[in-house]
């Protein structure tokens, strides 16, 4: 898959341009996927050969700490931790990058032969290509590698410790995030993406 990053400063038509770069390509005949941060900016009429997905940061925030809310469950229980309700969900600022990375894992594939990616405006945007690198630095440190070959001993090191260790759910939870970074990023930083800047007149 051939991939398209259009980046730029807010207001320099970053949104238009890659919405019809993909229209264009779809129109062409190529099965195009257009990943944007921000509403759909084609309408409603359905275009042969286009799907466009619009990632919302504050809907990737509330599914992501829900998930976690319901995995670690029993150690919320145990710490005598309420769970957040939606209300109390404010996403923080700087997750667009974020929510566009969670649409491409969940999106991509050999069905389309272009991916348009329309980067969040100005720094934000280019926070999407150190995403994976910086998500799996995250990941190492909470679950480190070199720790994961003694999973077979975790249930003689709790009783030992005393206290309850990551079960097994977690390591696989952690194998499929990490094989779900090294694609999105191989898809973002590969050979066969190019980046079109976008920058204002004058």
């Amino acid at each position: 898959m051939r991939t398209v990053l259009v980046t730029g400063p807010g207001g320099a038509g970053r949104t238009t341009l890659a919405a019809a770069t993909a229209l264009a390509a779809a129109r062409a005949g190529t099965p195009t996927l257009l990943l944007t941060p921000g509403p759909a900016p084609l309408g409603t009429a359905p275009v042969p050969g286009l799907r466009v997905v619009a990632a919302d940061p504050a809907a990737a925030f509330r599914d992501g700490v829900g998930g976690l809310q319901d995995r670690a469950g029993a150690l919320l229980g145990l710490l005598g931790a309420a769970p957040l309700e939606d209300g109390e969900l404010a996403p923080p600022p700087g997750l667009a990058p974020y929510a566009l990375l969670g649409a491409l894992h969940r999106h991509a594939s050999d069905a389309y032969h272009l991916l348009v990616v329309d980067l969040p405006a100005g720094t934000e945007g280019l926070g999407l290509l150190a995403a994976p690198a910086l998500l799996r630095r995250y990941l190492d440190r909470l679950l480190p590698r070199q720790r994961q070959a003694a999973r077979a001993l975790r249930p003689v090191l709790g009783r030992l410790a005393g206290v309850p260790l990551p079960g097994e759910e977690w390591y696989e939870a952690a194998a499929r995030a990490e094989a779900a970074l090294a694609a999105g990023e191989a898809l973002l930083t590969g050979p066969g993406t190019s980046l079109l800047p976008v920058v204002e007149p004058g």
